[in-house]
C-alpha cells in the first residue's frame, strides 16, 4: 500500500512547496527572501527535532554522518543559491532553470553514481514536465537573462537533486520523520548566520508570524517528511520528476488566490506539465502491481 501511495505523496509535497509563494506574498514588505529561507528551515526542522527528542526516538547509534551533513548542506545551499537566481534573473527565469534542471540532474547522479539510467517513461514525463514549466512561466514577465543569476538556478537545482539523491540513502535504515528533524536542524544551524545580516522584526508581526509557521511546518517540515516516505520507494529521479508539481500549485494559487492572469500557453504548459506527472505516477503504479505479483505464492 505504501509503495502505491509513494508517487502521491511527493506529489503532495511537492503541492505544499508551492504554497511558499503564495505565502511570501503575504508576508511583510521587509521579509528578506534569503531570511525567509533560513527561517522556513529553522521552523521546518527544530520544532519537529524537539518533538522527536521528547519522543524518545532519536537514536544516533549507526547514524550515518556523512550522508546526513551532506544532505544538510545541500539543502542549506538551496535557500540562499534559489532566492538569489529569482533576484537576479526574475521569478520566471529562476524557477524554471532551477526546478527544471533537477529531473535532469537527478537522472545524470543516478546515471554516474549508481550505473543506473532512467527508463524511457521517465524521459518522456520529464520532458514534457520541463517543457510545461517553461511555458508556465515563459509570459509571466520580462525576461532578464543574468549569467550569473543562471549559475546559481543551475546551482540550486543541482543542490535539490543532490538532497534527494542523499535523503535517498536514509530513508533506507532510518525513519523519516528523524531524517528531517536532524537534516533540517542541522541546515538551519549552517544558514543561522544570516539571520543576523538582515532584519528579522518582521516575524514578530501577525502576518509574519502565521507566514513563518506556514512556511516552516506545512511547507518544509510537514512537506519534507512526506517526500522522505515517498523516497522509501521511489528514485531520486522519478521523485524530482514529480516535484514539478510544486510550479504547477504556485501558477494556480497565483490565478485563484492572487488573481494573476494565465496566458493560453500557460494554461498549455499546465496540461502538458499534468500528463507527465500523470505517465510517473502510472508507471508507478504498473510497477507496484508488478512487484505484488512477484511476491504472491504460486497457486498450486
Amino acid at each position: 500500500m505504501q509503495e502505491k501511495l509513494a508517487p502521491f505523496l511527493v506529489l503532495l509535497a511537492a503541492i505544499l512547496w508551492g504554497t511558499t509563494g503564495t505565502a511570501q506574498a503575504l508576508a511583510p514588505e521587509a521579509a528578506h527572501p534569503v531570511v525567509i529561507g533560513a527561517v522556513r528551515l529553522a521552523l521546518g526542522g527544530i520544532p519537529i527535532f524537539m518533538i522527536v527528542l521528547l519522543l524518545g526516538k532519536l537514536n544516533l547509534r549507526h547514524w550515518p554522518i556523512k550522508e546526513t551533513f551532506l544532505a544538510a548542506l545541500y539543502m542549506a545551499c538551496y535557500q540562499p543559491l534559489f532566492f538569489s537566481a529569482v533576484t537576479m534573473t526574475g521569478v520566471a527565469i529562476g524557477t524554471v532553470i532551477a526546478i527544471g534542471s533537477a529531473p535532469i540532474l537527478s537522472g545524470m547522479i543516478e546515471w554516474v553514481f549508481l550505473k543506473k539510467s532512467p527508463g524511457r517513461v521517465w524521459w518522456y514525463s520529464t520532458v514534457l514536465s520541463v517543457i510545461g514549466c517553461l511555458m508556465i512561466f515563459v509570459n509571466k514577465e520580462s525576461m532578464n537573462v543574468d549569467p550569473y543569476g543562471i549559475v546559481m538556478a543551475l546551482g540550486a537545482g543541482l543542490s535539490f537533486a543532490s538532497y534527494t539523491f542523499v535523503s535517498g540513502k536514509l530513508v533506507g535504515r532510518h525513519s523519516p520523520i528523524v531524517i528531517v528533524a536532524v537534516v533540517f536542524s542541522i541546515s538551519a544551524i549552517i544558514l543561522s548566520p544570516l539571520l543576523f545580516l538582515y532584519d528579522i522584526s518582521w516575524i514578530t508581526e501577525g502576518n509574519g508570524f502565521a507566514v513563518s509557521l506556514h512556511l516552516g511546518i506545512v511547507a518544509t517540515g510537514f512537506a519534507y517528511f512526506l517526500f522522505a516516505i515517498g523516497l522509501i520507494h521511489l528514485p531520486s529521479s522519478t521523485a524530482v520528476t514529480l516535484s514539478l508539481g510544486e510550479p504547477l500549485t504556485a501558477a494556480l494559487l497565483g490565478v485563484f488566490l492572487i488573481g494573476e492572469h494565465l496566458a493560453l500557453t500557460s494554461w498549455i504548459g499546465i496540461g502538458l506539465l499534468l500528463i507527465g506527472i500523470g505517465m510517473l505516477i502510472l508507471k508507478s503504479e504498473e510497477r507496484s502491481i508488478d512487484a505484488e505479483k512477484g511476491a504472491r505464492p504460486p497457486v498450486r
